[in-house]
């Protein structure tokens, strides 16, 4: 260990908190952890920050003639959990609620041995070398950087784990093939993979808030704690799990790294924050969870949309009204919202993917009631952009925008569900018309819908099935069609539509002959996008659920520690967590590379926070919250909780998003066989 703390100062390492270089010692922490390396880096950012008036002092931390640990002031006595004493020669005390900050040398030790390697210590030190007095707001964030640094390595130590337990997967053969093919296997490699990308865009937000409001970056970078908390130990043990007996004797990396991640989750708890865990900071205060930032041509489209809603309201919101509002149609048609991302010629803004994403989430937190020409602009509008003729986009896309084409889908079938290259329902043409005969399922709107963009087989002997397929767009007037209505859980009608003998010329034809597959990947793409809608809607909730708390906090949530505040806790985080992966799909999807790994992970997160919350809130806010009318928050915590299966089920279940993201991550294709090797 000493060596290394001598190679960390000639690379730099301890003099980062003298520069104020929050993101190089996150990066620093995440790497050690990486290695499961103890040194205590952070403390050294803290130690340098904390003493750098203190010039002489603040040079020696930097060169490492002056090694200090960081500890919390607890009195006369002795200092337990002391990491690296042994090569430590001071210990920086630092009063949880501020005034004083002590450094004292380290007069003598007593390794602790437990789970920690290096063993923990306690210390005896001697009298102070330097005294100084701090603010309150100055030890919270000391207390503040010191988790985050533990959390950043414990999911460093994870997530190397997670590399190891990935890489294996993919050699390891047992039972004729290699297990990353067992889906068991690969779902969990999966959502472990999920973790760690929410855990590294969740510290990315707290450093970027960092030296803002104190309030927003101290909640961000709590949400990157607590996360961390929950997920790293998860991570860490679902990698085990895959790597099996190899992964368990000391020869391999895994146990040191298991012992990097509990040992370091369990220091959090020390340095404890005045302020609470994240639900205290949220129903303490009128906060919402911080925001996140697209750029400052959405940051101003948003201001703008929010302003329109303000002036408009989200449109007619009772429970028996589900057909969109027209007034607010009108609206937002006069405003050429529903044509954001169009070219001018066509009527549209020529907007980019992160205005995109915001109109979508102010839609979405707003509860905006105008769904269907919102799916009718998510689902088609680019695929007639990209793949329609000039005729095609100069006739629908101005129907669009004027909120006169309301489509239904006609993907689903009875065999064909998330494999949406097994559909069945064909077409053959006709001289210049085709002849469609087949049954498509839960389309919802199809009652109301004056149109249908449906998939049809048009060559039934293609190899692959999915290079057989062609898409089409026509009225649901026509003749053969017969629609039957359904109910669903959340209210919504959807339907089973038959396909009789339906002719339709091949003008309706989008794209080319069985080159359908290409238009239906580039239509689902819009699925990013709105995303954030459902993410919105569920911060939304989230709000809407803070602000009945605080009118009662202890007796609603009980006081702090409760089981209640807890749970908002692990809401906050999931919330949060969730938009910052759809935000990484955006950013993945504008930067072209198609977002390959990063939507499925942002839908599976998204549908699985919906249900998150909507069994949460029954349980904060007991029967009330189960009430459609005249409970707190009107209608709005049953009605996401009936709502939140769709977004688990819709545009393939997460089961199928799951293996997508194995794919994504080099997994051979799935075998019927599950379990580890």
């Amino acid at each position: 260990m000493e060596s290394v703390w001598d190679a960390a100062a000639r690379q730099g390492w301890l003099g980062l908190g003298a520069d104020d270089a929050l993101h190089a010692a996150v990066v620093v922490m995440r790497e050690l952890g990486r290695a499961a390396c103890p040194l205590p880096a952070m403390d050294a950012f803290v130690a340098g920050r904390l003493l750098a008036s203190r010039v002489d002092a603040a040079a020696a931390i930097a060169n490492g003639a002056l090694r200090a640990v960081v500890g919390p002031e607890q009195g006369a006595g002795d200092i337990h959990h002391v990491e690296a004493a042994a090569y430590a020669t001071h210990v920086l005390l630092v009063a949880p609620g501020g005034g004083e900050v002590s450094l004292r040398p380290i007069v003598s030790f007593v390794e602790t041995p437990g789970l920690a390697r290096p063993a923990w210590s306690t210390v005896v030190t001697g009298p102070p070398a330097e005294v100084q007095t701090i603010s309150e707001d100055a030890a919270e964030e000391a207390f503040a950087l010191l988790r985050l640094g533990l959390a950043v390595r414990a999911m460093g130590a994870a997530e190397h784990a997670h590399e190891l337990a990935l890489e294996h997967a993919k050699v390891r053969r047992q039972f004729g093939s290699p297990i990353g093919s067992f889906q068991a296997v690969q779902h969990r490699v999966a959502t472990c993979e999920i973790d760690v990308r929410a855990g590294r865009l969740l510290a990315d937000e707290a450093i970027r808030l960092h030296g803002s409001f104190h309030g927003s970056w101290l909640l961000a970078s709590e949400l990157t704690v607590a996360h961390a908390t929950a997920a790293a130990p998860r991570v860490q043990l679902d990698a085990h799990h895959t790597l099996a007996a190899i992964g368990y004797f000391e020869e391999h990396e895994a146990p040191w790294l298991f012992r990097r991640v509990h040992a370091d989750v369990a220091r959090i708890a020390l340095f404890a924050l005045r302020r609470g865990e994240p639900a205290d900071m949220l129903v303490e205060s009128p906060s919402s969870l911080p925001p996140f930032d697209l750029g400052e041509t959405a940051e101003a489209f948003r201001a703008e949309l929010r302003e329109f809603f303000a002036a408009h309201g989200a449109g007619d919101q009772r429970l028996d009204v589900l057909e969109d509002d027209e007034a607010l149609a009108e609206a937002m048609c006069e405003r050429r919202y529903f044509g954001i991302a169009w070219p001018p010629e066509y009527g549209g803004r020529a907007a980019d993917v992160p205005e995109q994403v915001v109109f979508s989430e102010e839609c979405g937190y707003h509860e905006a009631r105008v769904g269907q020409l919102l799916a009718t602009v998510g689902m088609i509008s680019q695929g007639i952009v990209r793949h329609g003729t000039d005729d095609q986009r100069r006739t629908f896309l101005p129907m669009i925008g004027r909120g006169e084409l309301r489509m239904c889908l006609g993907y689903s079938e009875p065999e064909a569900g998330s494999d949406l290259a097994a559909l069945r329902t064909r077409a053959h043409r006709d001289g210049d018309e085709w002849v469609i005969n087949g049954q498509k399922l839960w389309g919802t709107g199809a009652h109301t819908a004056n149109y249908v963009w449906l998939a049809a087989r048009t060559d039934p002997a293609a190899t692959p099935p999915h290079a057989g397929i062609t898409v089409f767009l026509f009225p649901m007037n026509t003749p053969g069609i017969t629609v039957q209505q359904h109910r669903a859980l959340s209210g919504e009608i959807s339907c089973t539509v038959f396909y009789d003998d339906v002719r339709v010329p091949d003008s309706a034809r989008i794209g080319d002959v069985n080159g359908g597959w290409k238009v239906i990947t580039d239509a689902l793409a819009a699925e990013r996008v709105q995303m954030g809608g459902h993410t919105a809607r569920v911060l939304r909730q989230l709000d809407e659920l803070l602000t009945i708390v605080r009118q009662n906090p202890e007796a609603i949530v009980g006081e702090r520690g409760s089981a209640k505040r807890r749970r908002i806790t692990e809401l906050a985080v999931q919330v949060q967590a969730s938009r910052a992966l759809v935000k990484a799909a955006v950013q993945a999807t504008s930067a072209g590379d198609g977002a390959r790994l990063e939507a499925p992970m942002a839908k599976i997160a998204t549908g699985e926070v919906a249900e998150a919350f909507g069994e949460a809130a029954l349980e904060i806010l007991g029967p009330t919250g189960a009430l459609s009318s005249g409970g707190p928050g009107g209608d709005r915590f049953e009605k996401g909780l009936r709502l939140s299966i769709m977004y688990v089920v819709a545009g393939g279940t997460n089961d199928i998003q799951r293996s997508l993201v194995a794919r994504g991550l080099g997994l051979p294709r799935s075998t019927p066989r599950s379990g580890g090797g």
